[in-house]
């Protein structure tokens, strides 16, 4: 049956608390986010002592450790910002065995200069394409060195960011050290929304192989508000991949507050990998239960 749980960076407290929480919430798995108030996991800073520390913790609060967040933007169009965001990714690469999991994500980036969620011409060059594909290339490569896997996720205002895109990264880069993290919301853009079922069979027809960990968000059309939108989590020192909630027409709520199919969602994503970790986003501490109920009650109907 599918796991359901839910990012760590959510519960923006102590390691301790923030385990307590999560578990006390009904969740048996986690995706690691390296960001507690007693312990600094920022580049250069993690130690085995450190790892063992949040691993054996969450451990202890029965909750395994599915996959970690590294998400930068890889192509970040200053090339010292570049390099320090994918020196930080590849630490977190070479220590994610130490944290008990292989796989660390993260998105293939954007090279707009004002945000990392948003689209630029550059992305669907050629130039924009190679820039993208070497540097996966290389995290691919440090995570096979490292006993690791990294996990790719799709994003439409990204360098890769469509099902045909992916498909060439993978047949670009045939490393057992990459693989694919499975969100079909991030497929979606306003001329494809309209025909929900047809996009969700497309990508896990073609990509359903390769997905190791699933992520459960919802989407729907933005309305009048055009703009990039992040949410108030109640943590003044959140992470933008955890306020970051759509750009432009697309918005990208919490499960079960959008017009994604669930039901044809996770059929199929049970058919192609029936214990897969589904992990819960978008959303703030408040609205976790009725969004873990929703995605909880679809999953029943199917016995899944």
């Amino acid at each position: 049956m599918i796991q359901i749980g839910i990012f760590s960076g959510y519960f923006p407290y102590d390691l301790e608390k923030t385990a307590t929480s999560i578990r006390a919430l009904g969740f048996n798995t986690v995706q690691l986010d390296l960001h507690f108030s007693d312990i600094d996991l920022s580049a250069g800073q993690i130690t085995d002592q450190k790892a063992k520390l949040v691993r054996d913790t969450f451990r202890d609060h029965d909750l395994p450790i599915c996959a970690i967040s590294g998400y930068t933007n890889i192509v970040h169009p200053d090339l010292d910002e570049r390099k320090r965001r994918v020196d930080y990714l590849k630490e977190i690469i070479r220590n994610a065995r130490k944290f008990g999991t292989p796989y660390v994500i993260s998105e293939s980036g954007t090279f707009n200069t004002e945000s990392d969620w948003v689209h630029d011409d550059k992305n669907k060059t050629e130039e924009g394409y190679e820039t993208a594909r070497d540097v996966i290339a290389e995290l691919a490569q440090e995570a096979y060195d490292h006993g690791s896997v990294f996990l790719l996720e799709t994003y439409v205002n990204n360098v890769i960011g469509s099902v045909a895109e992916t498909l060439r990264v993978f047949n670009d880069v045939r490393s057992p050290g990459l693989e694919l993290l499975m969100d079909p919301t991030n497929y979606f853009e306003s001329y494809n929304i309209d025909d929900m079922d047809a996009v969700l069979n497309q990508v896990f027809d073609a990509l359903g192989d390769k997905l190791r960990v699933a992520h459960a968000k919802d989407v729907k059309r933005s309305g009048d508000d055009k703009g990039e939108k992040h949410a108030d989590i109640g943590d003044a020192n959140a992470l933008e991949s955890h306020t970051f909630r759509g750009v432009g027409e697309i918005e990208l709520p919490a499960a079960g507050l959008g017009s994604l199919n669930y039901d044809l969602y996770l059929q199929r994503l049970a058919e192609r990998n029936p214990n897969v970790p589904l992990i819960i986003e978008h959303l703030d501490e408040a609205d976790v239960p009725r969004a873990k109920q929703f995605v909880v009650d679809t999953l029943k109907r199917y016995g899944i």
